[in-house]
């Protein structure tokens, strides 16, 4: 099981393909891969994330840890970005395998429910109106209250 929370950009296709070679016993892997959406209309210049180095590792790897005591997981990968990220570009990334698919898909969603609303990051969003933290939404709260 790894977390990564990382300034640099990631390659998606590198990350899975690593991930999957590492899988001897698994039957299913997931990956999922969020990118930073513009505002509405476009415009957004970029997306500022913040977080506090150790805390949110921490915080992260424990929630990886509920997902590999609740599904059957062979292995996990969260890899977080933070800093100035542009639209389009991946802010994160979870891959789940297991030995079947329904473990690796309800972990997968249930981690990135938690990254959407849990993790101890903080979103700015710099556009043509000057800058504006990221509120909580209701879909997202309600999401969790699945789990």
């Amino acid at each position: 099981m790894q977390v990564r929370v990382q300034a640099e950009p990631f390659d998606t296709g590198a990350e899975t393909g690593a991930f999957v070679a590492r899988q001897s016993g698994a039957g299913a892997v997931v990956t999922f891969t969020g990118i930073v959406r513009d505002l509405p209309g476009g415009g957004l210049s970029r997306m500022e994330i913040e977080h506090y180095p150790g805390m949110t590792e921490r915080a992260i790897g424990e929630i990886v840890d509920q997902a590999a005591a609740r599904w059957a997981l062979s292995d996990a990968l969260v890899i977080h970005r933070f800093g100035p990220l542009r639209p389009a570009e991946p802010i994160m990334m979870v891959a789940t395998a297991a030995p079947h698919r329904a473990d690796a898909f309800m972990a997968a969603d249930f981690l990135m429910d938690y990254l959407k609303s849990r993790a101890p990051f903080w979103k700015k969003e710099i556009g043509p109106d000057g800058a504006e933290w990221v509120a909580a939404k209701d879909s997202d709260e309600n999401a969790l209250n699945r789990w």
